[in-house]
């Protein structure tokens, strides 16, 4: 069912590090991510606001790009690799794969690689940046739910098994994944010892479904929504709260002022050990809200931030999840 994962991959991809967002109204978006969601600004200037988390030491793990034409995109997503030579090797793997590889010079970042993988994602590599302090016991700061750090993506991809099968390559591990008799529609796979740095969904990609803030108390997933909608972004409360089946954790997800999706949850289990095996989910008899409440609207499945100047390509077959309006059609039919 799960391809292979080679655990001693070429180079060194370490965690989920950070997204470049393009929105339409930068002061609208940053008022969004730091009074509802609670993170805090490094640098800004009239075109760019680079935001983290309060845990986090490392310069930015969101980077908001002025765009007012191709506002609600996104440009690339970001993993941290642990040593600078792992920026070499990878440069390399993917020339070798036929696969796009180019250096960049960005702020506040060291050496940069960008890369692309077979579905198209652009993805962009580094393995250092500047530091902050952390600001995680600096309660005068906190704001809004008090997102503590940047902690995982997922994306669509046309094809779940393919694209599973390359990030084992470079060491991603599947923590759980949904499958519906022997097709698997999507994986949870994992670099830093969670849960969780990559979600696949099979569905038309590539696009970015959303990413996701941990916070440190199932409170402050209330907060969020409760921010969301004293700063007028009610509506954008998409989904939840509620509690996953795949990983048990509880969330929420919001829409912000351009339409990309964050989460916010609380944290994970660890997996790190060697022994644990993939956990498998029914996706024929169970929703992925599985312990209670409803399923998501039908948006919350198909809707997703393309990727800038990134052709997208539908799967084989189209995903029927069970939506909101399906379940409440069917139900009103019996």
């Amino acid at each position: 069912m799960l391809p292979p994962v080679n655990l001693r991959p070429s180079f060194n991809i370490t965690r989920t590090s950070h997204v470049r967002l393009t929105v339409a109204d930068l002061a609208e978006s940053r008022n969004f991510y730091t009074n509802a969601l609670g993170l805090v600004v490094s640098d800004e200037d009239e075109r760019t606001c680079y935001l983290r988390g309060l845990a986090e030491a490392c310069h930015h793990s969101l980077v908001l790009e002025l765009d007012e034409e191709g506002a609600g995109a996104c440009r690339r997503i970001g993993f941290r690799v642990f040593l600078d030579e792992d920026l070499d090797v990878a440069y390399v793997w993917f020339r070798d794969r036929g696969l796009p590889a180019e250096w960049v010079d960005l702020p506040y970042q060291a050496r940069t690689l960008h890369v692309t993988d077979p579905a198209g994602t652009p993805l962009e590599l580094c393995a250092h940046m500047e530091t902050r302090p952390r600001l995680h016991i600096a309660f005068e700061h906190y704001k809004g739910a008090h997102a503590q750090r940047l902690d995982h993506f997922q994306t669509f991809a046309p094809n779940a098994y393919e694209l599973t099968a390359f990030y084992g390559e470079l060491g991603f591990r599947n923590s759980e994944y949904l499958a519906h008799g022997d097709k698997l529609l999507s994986s949870f796979m994992y670099r830093k010892g969670t849960t969780l740095d990559l979600a696949l969904v099979e569905n038309t990609g590539p696009a970015l479904h959303h990413f996701a803030y941990t916070v440190s108390e199932s409170r402050d997933i209330f907060t969020a929504c409760d921010w969301a909608g004293i700063l007028g972004y009610g509506e954008g409360v998409e989904r939840g709260p509620g509690r996953h089946g795949p990983g048990g954790m509880l969330f929420t997800y919001l829409r912000d002022p351009d339409g990309h999706r964050v989460e916010v949850f609380n944290a994970h289990y660890q997996t790190i050990d060697t022994e644990i095996e993939p956990v498998r989910w029914d996706a024929g008899s169970l929703s992925t809200n599985v312990r209670w409440g409803f399923p998501a609207l039908e948006k919350w499945y198909v809707e997703a931030s393309p990727f800038v100047g990134t052709p997208q390509t539908p799967p084989a077959e189209p995903p029927q999840p069970m939506t909101l309006e399906r379940y409440l059609l069917e139900r009103s039919a019996h």
